[in-house]
């Protein structure tokens, strides 16, 4: 199996030896950057397979750094965890309306963090035998990992491209939150609703054409795809 690669994003080099240390004891290639400009450099150069990004950068905070990666198409679908010291809810909200696929505050168990890194991972490996889903004008690819709308393709964050694939798959199957976030990224915690609500609405303004909505919201439930 091919040695995965993370790229490491912090201006605290205590925080990065630590973290290095534990990535690399679980097998994986790590890559480090202490600023923006250099993140930047290696996820263009390398192409990593994740991405552990803090917000607090001495340049390009990591709020810009995401938005650099999501504008370019060959880097847009790399997932993204960002890490932060500051706990409040608007900032996670920020980040992943920016494309985060992940949210994690300082300090943070290594145990977690590497569990989030594989949960990420697991999703960028297509598992169903089906190669393309296709409902009305929308069409997911599972080997591209791309969607297209009337033959459009447009820009997803891996998060959103695994829970749209997902509630494709089962089409007007009415997932609860927890069963989504199961399914789609592998984990499940405490206080991801809100999260998930953030990915859902970034997902239909994305995809939804006119007056039909493909994600219908179960009140008091959580999610399921309508077929045109």
């Amino acid at each position: 199996m091919t040695q995965q690669t993370i790229l490491l994003v912090d201006d605290d080099p205590e925080i990065i030896k630590t973290t290095l240390h534990y990535l690399e004891q679980e097998g994986y290639e790590v890559l480090v950057a202490y600023n923006g400009m250099d993140a930047l450099t290696a996820v263009s150069n390398y192409a990593p397979d994740c991405v552990v990004l803090d917000v607090m950068m001495p340049d390009l905070d990591g709020w810009e750094i995401l938005r650099r990666i999501r504008e370019q198409a060959k880097t847009a679908v790399i997932p993204v965890i960002m890490l932060t010291a500051r706990v409040e809810e608007t900032d996670k909200i920020h980040g992943l309306n920016l494309g985060a696929d992940d949210y994690m505050t300082k300090p943070y168990s290594m145990g977690e963090l590497i569990a989030r890194i594989r949960a990420r991972l697991r999703r960028t490996q297509p598992s169903s035998p089906q190669r393309q889903l296709r409902t009305g004008q929308i069409t997911l690819d599972l080997d591209a990992v791309s969607v297209s709308i009337a033959e459009t393709e447009i820009d997803l964050t891996r998060t959103e491209f695994d829970l749209l694939r997902t509630l494709m798959q089962q089409p007007e199957r009415v997932f609860t939150r927890e069963e989504l976030l199961e399914e789609a990224l592998g984990y499940t915690y405490e206080g991801l609703g809100r999260t998930l609500d953030s990915h859902i609405k970034n997902l239909r303004r994305k995809i939804d054409l006119g007056d039909h909505q493909s994600i219908k919201t179960v009140y008091g439930i959580g999610y399921r795809f309508v077929e045109e």
